[in-house]
């Protein structure tokens, strides 16, 4: 088994920071950042929390790239030939990434509050704002890395307030800068003779954007200006002649010595190199040439009527002359400009504000993040439908499950709603409104087409996940609180252990009647799980014990298994010969279920330890509130377990060896509280760390006191950290990925797709071009042996594809058992992306009948592979589903055409005969 598993994506977030309680707090920490488009205008880029998720809006699948930035990210600003990423977060650390490559190029820091960042049209120039100045710096090269990546060009100043958003002109010779002074300042990039730099300032709030008008020369001819209160003002550019009015007393020098002197003085403060010679006559002048001669008028004024809300973010597209305003109170209207007429108006959802918003490059879509609700959504205006519209848990997910065969995972969350996520693509296709009315608190599958899922309001319900309907809810005769959830492997009885009083209930699924009560236990039952080979069922409690049930055999548990400390999880080995349990004190134990006896411990308090919050007296090393284990799951084959828990770390054990194999860090995000594992010595005093809001003059804020089991804080702080922690993990049925659930989201982990070299029965003569010359004399299965020895993917692949298919179940019957297995993982990465369906079916079938019985007496080993291959075979036959159903009519008619020419054929062809 591999385990170099990296991180794939992070469902259940795509837009926002979900690490930080105070979305509207004082340290600005909770609004999401600008969201952006790919030139071509199909592929989305948004932030969540410090991670950057790519989106794909034609084949409808999301990725996250394998990088994070230090804290929550702040602004991100996309090159014009989508080769460079700029990033920066909260605390002004920025990121250059080549965006193709997914690879960080070059970390730095700006000195001052950075709110806005753009690349200038031409690539060459990086604009951000640095507190009240503007400041231009030279793009960097994205084929290599440098010493000194960003060389600053220019620092603009004149504001008297914070500068909030940049604007370039299409040349970008002309920068224009939106303040909170409500004033928008014009420069040009390089100094220009006889340029003044103008302030536009019209306006009673600060300003959210500001653009640029050309005429059909590309002429900067106006610019019009929108403020917070919902004024847009337009502004004029008007050629002002000036008289030359002669000067006797001062004597001047001759005109061209004048021009020279003047040329020098402008070669010195803008280089030399790059300043253009002032010939108003030329066409070839720059946008800010044509400045020069310039007088910005006042011109009309509109409003934006949203009783009362308030403009927080706009777009424009240039192309189009179209212009998107979203308002605070979660409605966004498109308007034409420059006649500023009201093209839509739709809202998102009520209180929701809208804080980022774009349009793409054609002006179809537009591209709108909430992030209080964690939404993002693409619209197309001219159909009015939406082509991308996800949203996240509020408040955070607690509870995940793998489905059988791997295709779906389903995550219930704080807010009592249940989605159902692919897991090929990320995006969340369903979601149960109305699920429940309090936190869900376990989620399971009772086959491939059913989800229970249990809840802190007494409810257990089964949801259809072909109807998309709940059609059972199971109750108790008194009110009881639910926190485990487990059903048998037949899916016919659904167990679930209460909090109090300590009792598993078990109802029938399909006539929804309690069967029976099971007691025995002091404390809450926190999880129960079932063996997969039999009727046991293993319940974990509060009271030190794990208890075995046979649910056949009547209420009275088979074995009580003692421990030295509270339990909290358990998880049965998939062959019913093993179960682990995890207590308080970190130590995972395992026991055999036929002798009821201990087998061997892991102690994993050393592996997860680590994270030190910010009101900890003292270090994670040596903190009395221990780190220990909240969930654990086998793998498919029963020889590692995956562990996570109120830390910062998931953990891989080898069972037999009792051996750590691998620690994940879910996150870096320094917004979290708990990643650190050293605090700042500034921020320590005599009496422990200082709290960030210590100068707030609230003493209450100062280390206060959280309430045991809370993972929240004090709802009644204005803002606050959220502390990492992995609240469930499990491993897909096809061991070829695992998730966890945390405070950000759903972290998906996948083995890593790159090529590995396996030497295994290699000798000389198995080369790439020997297996290539097998092909071309038609021995295929000794080609086939070659390439998977060589386990290199586009040389198995080429060998799959030329076989004929009337060859397939030779070269089937050619593959030794020591292959087979590598055969079907092949298979099942093949058939993801391949089109050809019914070959590689071929190949599933001829598999099946050949090998079916060695894969069946040997299935443990076989397993993993077993479910790759029948998790890519379900994804096909879900799409052809989906396709036959749409063109079912289509395909009716085509046969009944059919039948009509076959028909018509053989009656000409009878009366052919009769003559």
């Amino acid at each position: 088994m591999k385990f170099n598993y990296k991180l794939q994506r992070l469902c259940g977030a795509y837009y926002g920071n979900p690490s930080t309680t105070d979305t509207f707090g004082g340290n600005g920490q909770g609004n999401g950042s600008n969201l952006l488009y790919t030139s071509n205008g199909n592929t989305l880029i948004s932030s969540v929390s410090n991670r950057i998720q790519v989106l794909d809006l034609k084949s409808n699948t999301v990725r996250t790239l394998p990088l994070e930035a230090r804290s929550n990210i702040k602004c991100m600003a996309m090159s014009p030939n989508d080769t460079l990423l700029l990033v920066v977060d909260v605390n002004s650390y920025a990121m250059i990434i080549n965006f193709v490559r997914g690879v960080v190029l070059h970390r730095f820091k700006f000195k001052r509050k950075v709110r806005y960042a753009s690349f200038s049209p031409c690539g060459q120039y990086i604009a951000v704002t640095h507190g009240k100045h503007v400041q231009v710096w030279f793009a960097p090269n994205h084929l290599r890395k440098e010493f000194s990546p960003l060389v600053l060009h220019r620092t603009y100043t004149g504001q008297s307030s914070d500068v909030t958003r940049i604007e370039w002109s299409s040349d970008s010779s002309v920068i224009m800068a939106c303040s909170r002074d409500c004033t928008a300042r014009i420069w040009t990039l390089h100094t220009t003779r006889d340029f003044i730099p103008v302030t536009l300032s019209g306006h009673k709030t600060q300003i959210i954007g500001a653009y640029f008008g050309y005429d059909e020369k590309n002429r900067i001819n106006s610019a019009f200006t929108i403020s917070e209160d919902g004024a847009l003002v337009t502004w004029n550019a008007k050629v002002e002649s000036f008289e030359q009015q002669p000067k006797e007393d001062i004597d001047l020098p001759p005109s061209n010595e004048f021009e020279a002197q003047v040329d020098d003085a402008v070669d010195f403060f803008s280089g030399g190199a790059n300043r253009i010679k002032v010939d108003f006559a030329n066409d070839d002048l720059t946008q800010g040439h044509h400045l020069v001669e310039i007088r910005w008028v006042y011109g009309v004024r509109h409003y934006f009527n949203q009783q009362g809300a308030k403009v927080v973010v706009t777009s424009y597209n240039q192309s189009s002359k179209l212009l998107a305003i979203g308002f605070s109170s979660g409605v966004f209207g498109i308007y034409e400009m420059p006649s500023v007429s009201n093209i839509h108006t739709l809202s998102v959802g009520s209180g929701q504000l809208i804080s980022s918003c774009i349009l793409n490059s054609t002006g179809e879509w537009l591209a709108l993040g909430c992030p209080t609700s964690q939404q993002l959504l693409v619209w197309e205006w001219r159909s009015e439908t939406y082509i991308l519209k996800q949203r996240g848990h509020a408040y955070g997910m607690r509870c995940m499950a793998y489905s059988p065969d791997g295709v779906v995972v389903c995550t219930g969350g704080e807010d009592g709603k249940i989605k159902l996520w692919n897991a090929t693509s990320g995006f969340c296709y369903v979601t149960f409104e109305q699920s429940h009315q309090a936190p869900v608190t376990a989620v399971c599958f009772a086959n491939s087409s059913v989800v229970l899922t249990a809840s802190l309001d007494g409810t257990v319900r089964a949801h259809d996940l072909h109807r998309y309907r709940t059609f059972k809810t199971l109750t108790t005769p008194t009110p009881v609180q639910f926190l485990s959830l487990a059903v048998d492997p037949s899916g016919e009885i659904v167990t679930a252990g209460s909090m109090d009083p300590f009792h598993i209930y078990s109802w029938n699924l399909q006539t929804g009647k309690l069967l029976d009560v099971l007691t025995g236990h002091s404390g809450p039952v926190c999880n129960i799980a079932y063996q997969q080979s039999g009727g046991t069922l293993a319940s974990a409690s509060w009271d030190g014990t794990v208890k075995l049930w046979d649910l056949y055999k009547g209420d009275i548990p088979t074995e009580s298994l003692q421990h030295s400390s509270d339990v909290v999880c358990v998880a049965c080995r998939p062959d019913g010969k093993e179960i682990c349990s995890g207590m308080i004190n970190g130590v995972l134990s395992f026991w055999d279920v036929e002798n009821a006896k201990l087998k061997y411990e892991i102690d994993g308090r050393r592996d997860i330890t680590g994270g030190r919050k910010m009101n900890d007296r003292m270090t994670a090393n040596n903190n009395a509130a221990s780190r220990y284990f909240t969930s654990v799951c086998y793998s498919a084959d029963g020889s590692c377990i995956l562990a996570g828990g109120n830390s910062k770390y998931v953990c891989i054990y080898e069972v037999s060896q009792q051996m750590l194999l691998k620690k994940f860090q879910v996150t870096f995000n320094r917004s979290l509280d708990g990643v650190l594992d050293q605090l700042n010595s500034k921020n320590m005093t005599d009496f422990g760390p200082m709290d960030d809001h210590a100068d707030s003059g609230d003493e209450t804020n100062y280390n206060k006191i959280h309430l045991p089991g809370a993972k929240r804080g004090d709802d009644g702080s204005r803002s606050g950290k959220v502390e990492v922690l992995t609240m469930q993990v499990g491993f897909s049925s096809t061991g070829r990925e695992w998730a966890t659930v945390s405070g950000e989201g759903l972290h998906v982990y996948s083995l890593d797709e790159d090529m590995i070299f396996d030497p295994i029965s290699l000798t000389e003569s198995v080369t790439p071009d020997a297996v290539m010359n097998k092909l071309e004399i038609g021995e295929y299965g000794l080609a086939l042996r070659m390439a998977l020895h060589l386990n290199e993917f586009k040389l198995v692949r080429r060998v799959l594809e030329n076989t004929p298919f009337a060859s397939i179940p030779l070269v089937v019957r050619s593959i030794g058992p020591e292959q087979l297995e590598r055969l079907l993982q092949f298979l099942g990465k093949i058939m993801d992306g391949s089109p050809h369906v019914e070959f590689y079916l071929e190949w599933c079938l001829e598999l099946l009948n050949s090998h079916g019985i060695h894969m069946d007496k040997y299935r443990g080993q076989f397993m993993r592979a077993f479910r790759s291959v029948h998790k890519s075979v379900q994804t096909k036959h879900d799409e052809l589903k989906t396709i036959c159903n749409e063109n079912r009519y289509n395909l009716d008619f085509i046969e009944d055409q059919a039948r009509l020419v076959t028909t018509t054929t053989a009656v000409k062809a009878n009366g052919m005969s009769d003559e």
